[in-house]
């Protein structure tokens, strides 16, 4: 009984993902081994990972046990390049815990979390500045962080379906669709 609160990557072969109701993830994969959640091994472990960030940067903002943002620009080991602080991270991540890590490096927020998303499981991601645009105008929506299927789907119904497509609607056109998320999306 329950939800799936994880899936692993081989179970996610299967289509089981979080939040699906366990009894369809057993009729999706009847040889799933389904195991009760340890929160206070998540936590214990996501103590250790935030201790790693804090020997690079006191400038982090969790976002879940096993998810972070770090402002790296000035680190306490003066590394010079951001893509090598997270080299350097993900390396201690792994000796200390014996887990892989993601990690995206981009000029802000929303592009670090699209570039981590790209190279999962245990990938390094960097989309440059000069990239960035190019990037977000090709970004189908429906992967853009903060954008779910209904959102999607009312997106593609309006004629938006890349970053290039979203760019060219006007702050009022998307606050008048979506409501105050329009801001976000604009």
């Amino acid at each position: 009984r329950g939800v799936v609160a994880a899936a692993s990557y081989e179970a996610r072969k299967y289509g089981i993902h979080s939040a699906m109701p366990s009894k369809i993830a057993v009729a999706k994969c009847p040889n799933l081994t389904i195991v009760r959640p340890r929160f206070d091994i998540y936590r214990a472990i996501s103590a250790q990972i935030h201790d790693i960030f804090r020997r690079y940067t006191d400038t982090f903002e969790p976002d879940a046990l096993d998810e972070a943002y770090l402002d790296v620009t000035e680190n306490k080991q003066n590394i010079p390049y951001a893509s090598t602080v997270a080299r350097h991270i993900r390396t201690e991540i792994y000796q200390k815990t014996n887990l892989t890590a993601s990690a995206g490096v981009s000029v802000n927020k929303f592009l670090a979390k699209m570039a981590s998303g790209m190279n999962k499981p245990n990938g390094l991601t960097v989309i440059l500045p000069e990239d960035a645009e190019a990037f977000v105008e090709a970004l189908p929506i429906e992967k853009f962080h903060g954008i779910g299927k209904v959102t999607a789907s009312k997106m593609h119904d309006l004629g938006i379906r890349t970053g290039a497509d979203l760019r060219e609607r006007e702050l009022g056109f998307l606050v008048q669709k979506f409501g105050k998320s329009g801001n976000y999306y604009y």
